[in-house]
């Protein structure tokens, strides 16, 4: 199943499930206006070609004390596939890490940071660079958080 095969029927269930992933089988067909089974079959393909890939809760950060974002930008002079494959290792072994993206223009990585307070983001900040080499590593707090997980644009 690709992009190409997606009709609006698809689209409807996904951006149901965006909202509330918690919906019932029978609560989705109710919702999109078809049959249970024809719901679970769509579903089923949705699964299969990898476009749905479970689901997960939306937890609220600031009730768990995980107040401080952090977008930290990063330059390397090193780009050997060697190298990235060290470098994504480690950056993905720290778990307050939530978003890890390589990018163009003027740095080569941007990630996305959550943690309690600075004292945390510190302790991010020394794992990170503890053992790779970096050129320069920038980061931006965030003030607030006018739009966080949004759903895809279907």
């Amino acid at each position: 199943m690709s992009n190409k095969n997606i009709d609006h029927i698809d689209r409807q269930i996904l951006a149901a499930l965006q909202q509330d992933a918690t919906l019932s089988q029978r609560e989705l067909a109710e919702k999109i206006g078809m049959s249970q089974n024809a719901c679970w079959r769509r579903l089923r393909a949705l699964n299969a070609s990898g476009i749905l890939q479970g689901s997960r809760a939306v937890v609220d950060r600031h009730k768990l004390g995980l107040d401080l974002v952090v977008f930290v930008m990063l330059r390397t002079r090193h780009h050997s596939a060697d190298w990235l494959a060290g470098f994504r290792r480690h950056v993905l072994a720290i778990p307050e890490v939530v978003d890890f993206h390589r990018i163009s223009g003027d740095y080569d990585y941007q990630l996305k940071v959550v943690t309690e307070d600075m004292a945390g983001y510190d302790r991010v900040y020394q794992h990170l660079i503890d053992g790779i080499e970096l050129d320069s590593v920038t980061s931006y707090f965030a003030m607030e958080a006018i739009a966080e997980a949004r759903a895809l644009p279907l």
